[in-house]
């Protein structure tokens, strides 16, 4: 499968983007599927995980309460809705998805990876 994410921007603080993570080449409800992030300097780490039917969600600790991810199966599509953003959240996107049912926090069990999309939250 190939994914396509989109929806990076500049945002103030307090502001909120809609990244979007388009899926082509197989069908999209196979895999189970996730959000990570890296920041300059850093290593990627995960953000936000679904399960391939969309009933499960797992966030990291670090954005829970104010991110949501969520799927269209039928658009074969995956979403991540950013709210209350403050700079540590300044970071480069990326979607991925793995074969299975259900998500992982860990980088290493995606197989399939989008290109990044960018976020930059000012102060």
């Amino acid at each position: 499968v190939q994914l396509q994410a989109s929806g990076g921007g500049l945002v103030q603080a307090g502001g909120f983007l809609r990244l979007s993570c388009a899926a082509s080449g197989r069908t999209f409800s196979s895999y189970a599927a996730g959000w990570f992030r890296q920041a300059p300097g850093k290593e990627r780490e995960f953000v936000a995980g679904i399960s391939w039917s969309g009933g499960m969600t797992y966030y990291a600790d670090s954005v829970k309460g104010r991110f949501t991810i969520s799927r269209d199966n039928a658009k074969n599509a995956m979403y991540l809705q950013l709210n209350s953003l403050i700079p540590e959240d300044t970071a480069v996107y990326y979607c991925a998805a793995r074969g299975g049912s259900y998500y992982s926090a860990r980088s290493r069990d995606y197989d399939y990876w989008g290109q990044g999309t960018k976020v930059t939250v000012s102060s």
